[in-house]
């Protein structure tokens, strides 16, 4: 088996075993991060009824026009974890689940959280 598979392979278990534990109720949204090598993407997820509440990302026309050129992929997961926060409070959404899905809580996924944190989420 070549190194991209076992990687995927272990990814995906990594992803399974996070989402047997975590669950978004209605009380408690769940809040997941999926990234590629150049975008980071979030929703706020209800399990039970299978509705996405809130979602932002790079590629959002609201975020874009807040991008600049000098800005790193951490900032941007920053802004994303900033804009994702507002969204969600303005939706009267407090306390969340968070869903790292497989990556690890380091880097641009731990930026979004603390900065959504920041910005009024509880988790």
């Amino acid at each position: 088996m070549s190194a991209v598979k076992i990687k995927a392979k272990r990814l995906n278990r990594r992803k399974m075993n996070i989402r047997h534990r975590i669950f978004g109720t209605s009380e408690r949204l769940r809040m997941t991060v999926s990234k590629s090598s150049s975008h980071i993407y979030v929703q706020i997820i209800n399990d039970t009824d299978g509705v996405t509440l809130a979602s932002a990302s790079t590629l959002d026309k609201e975020i874009k026009t807040m991008i600049t050129p000098e800005m790193s992929k951490m900032d941007l997961s920053k802004l994303v974890g900033k804009v994702i926060a507002e969204r969600a409070v303005k939706n009267n959404i407090k306390k969340i689940a968070f869903d790292r899905n497989g990556n690890i809580y380091h880097g641009r996924v731990k930026a979004l959280a603390d900065s959504a944190r920041e910005a009024g989420l509880e988790f």
